[in-house]
């Protein structure tokens, strides 16, 4: 289990993407569209810097589901390798059968 400071500090993280996501995209547009030197993209490397640090996605973290472990992270269960291997020998998983050969 991760402690709840970690869990929540994600959490309010996460907010603070999604309220910054439209902005943050236009910001990395200009950038885009701007020419090599010129003002505008300037300007544009300066708003987007003037932005919180936790607005970029990149500084999410997938956390298990159930308990909020960062590490053995499975994308297709949400869940940890842990929390997937016990739910998954308890059938609460569906579509998740024990390999045989």
């Amino acid at each position: 289990m991760a402690k709840r400071s970690k869990i929540a500090a994600d959490a309010r993280r996460r907010a603070v993407v999604e309220r910054y996501a439209e902005r943050r995209a236009a910001l990395r547009e200009a950038v885009r569209r701007a020419e090599p030197g010129s003002e505008e993209l300037t300007e544009a490397v300066r708003a987007l810097s003037r932005l919180p640090r936790d607005s970029s996605p990149v500084r999410l973290r997938n956390r298990d589901q159930v308990d909020g472990r960062p590490r053995g992270y499975l994308r297709k269960a949400g869940l940890s390798r842990v929390r997937f291997r016990e739910m998954a020998h308890r059938g609460e998983l569906p579509g998740i059968t024990k390999s045989s050969w």
